[in-house]
């Protein structure tokens, strides 16, 4: 399969693009991709600078460029070099300006402005990032989700990901001989998920730990009995405290933090229905 040359040109920090292209080429396997990433193209000097660069390496061009004229730059270069170009945002905008019945604001990264929700973010992975493995535990009432399972059940990169959603998340443990702070099983404000997965997958996932730290991968932390043990005392706790569990073993870390969201919002909406709040007299 020949490698395909795929630039990606934005006008703000080009995150949208590269999820968008993340997506996209999931859906085909084993394809050579060379990703050329152009972000914070304002300006038709900008764009004439990298176009020698797009020309040398063609193939696709995938772009949001809320200026029109610079869009216009790039589509006529492109076809005058053949190349095929894709607005990746033009049929949600324009099916939403439809339905909306007015017209989308031209302003580049607009989706990223400094306001309430973006503090918030930075909150939240400020928060998340203090309270990864097990640490100040006194403060985790003020969390809105606790992860807690065995080590390597990718729980950090999970609290990372759910705090980029804005959501402030601890993270602990689960470890036999040292049983958690008794203040975990007290929370009353953030929704506590275990997290778990096979002892094959994981005894592969610790292994392939230790190999890349040079360490020797035949240790107690990957052994079969051992690791049987730690789940089976991890699920008993979640278990007996009525938390919620999801099996990391074939999800992605996207696909684990849709699913704890999904029960945060089950949770808030069974807390709606049962505190109503005063009728409107």
């Amino acid at each position: 399969m020949a490698r395909l040359h795929l630039h990606l040109l934005s006008d703000s920090t080009g995150e949208t693009l590269e999820m968008i292209a993340k997506a996209a080429l999931a859906q085909f396997e084993g394809a050579e991709i060379d990703r050329h990433f152009w972000p914070m193209v304002r300006s038709q000097q900008h764009l004439d600078r990298i176009m020698g660069e797009i020309v040398r390496n063609p193939g696709l061009v995938l772009f949001t460029l809320a200026n029109a004229e610079i869009r216009e730059r790039l589509e006529n270069a492109c076809h005058e070099a053949g190349l095929a170009t894709v607005s990746a945002l033009d049929q949600v905008t324009r099916s939403l300006s439809s339905l909306l019945g007015q017209e989308a604001h031209a302003r580049p990264g607009r989706q990223h402005k400094m306001d309430e929700a973006y503090f918030a973010r930075v909150e939240a992975i400020q928060y998340t990032i203090a309270h990864d493995d097990g640490l100040l535990w006194e403060e985790w009432e003020e969390a809105d989700i606790v992860l807690a399972g065995v080590s390597r059940t990718s729980k950090t990169p999970t609290s990372i990901y759910l705090a980029n959603r804005g959501y402030r998340t601890a993270n602990i443990p689960i470890v036999v001989e040292s049983p958690p702070p008794p203040a975990l099983f007290g929370l009353r404000r953030p929704l506590v998920v275990g997290l778990t997965t096979s002892a094959d997958r994981l005894i592969q996932v610790r292994r392939n730990r230790l190999l890349s730290l040079n360490q020797t991968p035949e240790t107690d932390y990957v052994d079969q009995e051992r690791v049987n043990k730690e789940l089976k005392f991890a699920r008993r706790m979640f278990a007996d405290n009525g938390w919620p569990v999801i099996d990391v073993t074939r999800r992605s870390i996207e696909e684990t933090a849709a699913a704890v969201i999904n029960l945060v919002n089950e949770r808030r909406g069974a807390l709606s229905k049962a505190n109503p709040g005063p009728k409107p007299v």
